[in-house]
């Protein structure tokens, strides 16, 4: 037997059609569905989460739940080493830069 488990159970997951624990006959099956109800959770359920399909050890599939983080209003920014111009005193950059000959 193969089984499809949810990582952890959200709210959307609780009122949904699907269980938690799923069995089946053969891994080809397992497989399917463990992709099917992550697909349509990404697509149908309330954003807040992304899901995913993995393979465990055994014969044993999860679908992964993790925060969509622009969902929930944090956005992705650039940091400094991305397109910063400035330079630290301490680099070595910046201190091969600074020296004259004499």
């Amino acid at each position: 037997m193969y089984t499809v488990q949810m990582e952890k159970e959200c709210g959307c997951f609780k009122k949904s059609e699907y269980s938690n624990h799923a069995t089946f006959e053969t891994q080809k099956d397992a497989y399917h569905y463990a992709n099917t109800v992550a697909e349509f959770m990404n697509e149908e359920f309330c954003s807040t989460h992304t899901f995913s399909a993995h393979k465990g050890e055994g014969n044993d599939f999860f679908i992964t739940v993790t925060i969509n983080a622009e969902a929930v209003g944090i956005r992705p920014h650039v940091s400094c080493d991305v397109g910063c111009s400035a330079t630290d005193k301490w680099s070595l950059e910046s201190n091969a830069n600074s020296r004259k000959p004499s």
